[in-house]
């Protein structure tokens, strides 16, 4: 791969989350298309690309700041889950597998930060 992030786990983890809330918000009513799913998706692309923004020719406190604002995406990311649970547009199925994958993610972008920060 030609860029140092496509190989970072972390990041293809979250590329393929992404994926799977562009799928889930497919799902949502019609009025949730400007509301709920467009909050949702941004978020969720917002993991994959903070990561590769900040991991290419950055200092590792500036890729520390950039890992920070992609775990508060993933962090707003269980936010929608949690507002489609209540607003009966998840089931429990898809919010029990999403909130999993999300903190997987988020324990991964954590670890990440430590890592680089040794």
């Amino acid at each position: 791969m030609a860029f140092n992030f496509e190989n970072l786990q972390v990041w293809q983890k979250a590329l393929d989350y992404s994926l799977e809330v562009n799928i889930l918000i497919k799902k949502f009513p019609s009025e949730e298309k400007y509301v709920l799913s467009s909050q949702f998706q941004r978020a969720a692309d917002s993991i994959v690309l903070n990561i590769a923004e900040g991991s290419t020719g950055q200092t590792k406190p500036e890729f520390a700041r950039f890992l920070s604002i992609a775990m508060r995406s993933a962090i707003e990311c269980v936010s929608c889950l949690h507002l489609g649970k209540k607003r009966n547009i998840i089931l429990e199925v898809d919010f029990n597998n999403q909130y999993q994958k999300l903190e997987e993610i988020i324990k991964m972008i954590s670890g990440l930060k430590k890592s680089i920060k040794s």
